[in-house]
């Protein structure tokens, strides 16, 4: 590690301090995000990510990218993704060449439904981020940054 950050050093308790933080503050947010998603559109936070990944393919997904991409199982997805396709939300497709895959997309409107959804949900995220000024903001996403290019630098082995 760099900066003295050997384990048991006192930048690695800190560095566990700042990972056990961003645990609650995640926790918290998500819990609230939850909970409201659930009272205002009668909807689940995992119904609301399967929307947002198609929202932004719009040809749609097959259903083992739409897994990998929101990194869950296909069993998961598979249920979600059947709730969805009965509200009309989102429609099935037969992948032309692979008898065992579908694709999935949003429907007109799952579409719709989802923009509706996603403008309250920014609302909601910069409510609950409301601590953080302009500056703030730019200086945590930039060292979130430098935490996923270590990762990435660390699994290249």
């Amino acid at each position: 590690m760099k900066d003295g950050g050997a384990t048991g050093g006192p930048l690695s308790k800190q560095q566990l301090r700042v990972w056990l933080n961003l645990l609650k503050v995640n926790r918290r947010i998500e819990a609230e995000l939850r909970s409201r998603l659930r009272l205002q559109f009668a909807t689940t936070l995992p119904r609301f990510d399967v929307m947002s990944a198609l929202y932004r393919h719009d040809h749609g997904l097959i259903l083992s990218a739409l897994s990998s991409m929101l990194m869950v199982s296909n069993g998961n997805i598979t249920g979600i993704v059947e709730r969805l396709v009965e509200d009309g939300l989102i429609v099935r497709e037969p992948v032309p060449g692979d008898r065992r895959a579908a694709r999935v997309r949003l429907t007109d409107k799952g579409r719709a439904e989802f923009g509706r959804q996603a403008k309250v949900h920014e609302a909601w995220v910069a409510e609950l981020l409301g601590g953080l000024d302009r500056d703030d903001t730019a200086v945590m996403l930039e060292m979130l940054s430098r935490i996923r290019l270590n990762e990435t630098e660390n699994t290249d082995d």
